[in-house]
């Protein structure tokens, strides 16, 4: 990876369980929606999402904007989803991801050269180390294995349910964990392929962990997990993200050096499972932006930077921005994590 002194270094610093004066911060879903620079962006280039997650400029632009808010990273503007489109199964965006075209077989998806057939990831992010010019780091992320499985299967976003993957998972096991390897070898390229291209960490996002049981996240997710952290640059910082999965010790070994929590487990308990010096990511309930007041906001922050005493704490959310959460909201967010 390409190694970088950051005039902010606080996100790194922590990812390395140190005591910090002031913890970081940033937001899973932070460039997007809820930014009316970004909606009209959006909308005076005339682009659909697709084509804006391969427009490199237009991407860096974006994923730039939340800088003005005093996060402490910049994760690239991009979907777990972008993988897919070069290994046969390519999502449209309309009203939500969607299969563009159904597959004959699911064990059909190609080998995919990442450094060629998503270039314009690589160029967006050397746009961004250009712009950055070491300001602050950059994260990417990738979308974990078994939750990429659901969205070939589904057909589209598995939301709360999902028939086809439980289908799978109970009756053809042996197929789903063919399909499973060819996305975990896929992603372990994307992953160090982005790192190659300066990120300074990766999230690994197991959207559809609160689909599954932990016996089911065991066999069927943990595996790959630990594969591809495995795989990793080990300078890079590794994250681990299960949607609302409550059983830690199963994503404590995955293999990532941070831990990003769900809204129902607080930073306490947490270390009182896995140990005084777990670092961790989160976890301030999404639901407090969409729908709190400004005192609710600051409480919130507040009470997660007491309990995770400002050491191996990065400041996020339980799961990504909501859609319909306003603008100050999430500033006030930054703000309050700022002047904790």
């Amino acid at each position: 990876m390409r190694h970088r002194d950051y005039r902010n270094d606080s996100l790194l610093r922590a990812a390395d369980g140190q005591c910090m004066d002031r913890v970081p911060v940033w937001l899973m879903r932070q460039a997007g929606r809820y930014d009316a620079r970004y909606l009209r962006l959006k909308e005076e280039s005339g682009m659909t999402l697709y084509q804006l997650f391969r427009h490199p400029r237009l991407a860096a632009e974006i994923s730039l904007l939340p800088r003005t808010l005093g996060v402490d990273a910049i994760i690239f503007f991009q979907d777990i989803l972008t993988l897919l489109a070069p290994m046969g199964a390519e999502f449209i965006f309309d009203n939500g991801p969607r299969l563009a075209h159904p597959l004959p077989d699911c064990l059909s998806l190609k080998t995919c050269d990442v450094a060629a057939e998503l270039s314009f990831v690589g160029d967006t992010l050397d746009l961004l180390d250009k712009e950055l010019a070491g300001e602050l780091p950059v994260l990417g992320f990738a979308g974990a294995p078994l939750t990429l499985a659901a969205f070939i299967l589904e057909g589209h976003s598995p939301h709360n349910k999902a028939p086809q993957l439980m289908q799978a998972i109970h009756h053809e096991p042996k197929r789903l964990r063919v399909l499973l390897q060819k996305l975990t070898r896929a992603t372990c390229d994307y992953l160090n392929y982005q790192i190659e291209h300066g990120v300074a960490g990766v999230q690994l996002f197991e959207s559809a962990a609160h689909l599954l049981t932990p016996e089911i996240y065991e066999d069927f997710a943990l595996p790959y997990h630990q594969e591809i952290f495995a795989s990793l640059d080990p300078g890079a910082i590794s994250i681990m993200f299960a949607r609302d999965f409550h059983d830690l010790h199963l994503i404590r070994r995955s293999g990532a050096k941070v831990l990003s929590l769900p809204s129902g487990v607080s930073i306490a308990a947490a270390r009182q499972q896995l140990g005084s010096e777990t670092i961790v990511q989160g976890n301030v309930s999404n639901h407090v932006l969409l729908e709190g007041k400004p005192q609710d906001i600051e409480n919130a922050v507040r009470a997660c930077i007491a309990a995770g005493e400002k050491r191996g704490h990065i400041l996020n959310l339980s799961h990504g921005v909501l859609p319909g959460t306003p603008y100050d909201n999430v500033r006030c967010f930054v703000d309050a994590a700022r002047n904790a």
